[in-house]
């Protein structure tokens, strides 16, 4: 397993075709080991773009901060 943490909002198209993000924060052990815990958000978009600008709106996400699925 890799010790760089991954990006804090993943962008991923889910069964129905539909964008949602996930957040994911990271924490790291006393072996400086990063631990991260992913929550999915409720919200479905019909783009990936429209996910980005919520994720900028609602929660001040920057760009370089987005991964995609």
């Amino acid at each position: 397993m890799s010790r760089t943490s991954p990006a804090p909002y993943l962008i991923a198209k889910d069964e129905e075709g539909r964008f949602r993000i996930t957040i994911r924060s990271t924490r790291y052990n006393s072996q400086n080991y990063p631990i991260t815990v992913s929550t999915l958000q409720p919200e479905t978009f019909a783009t990936a773009t429209a996910a980005r600008a919520h994720a900028k709106q609602e929660f001040g996400a920057q760009a370089g901060q987005f991964a995609s699925k």
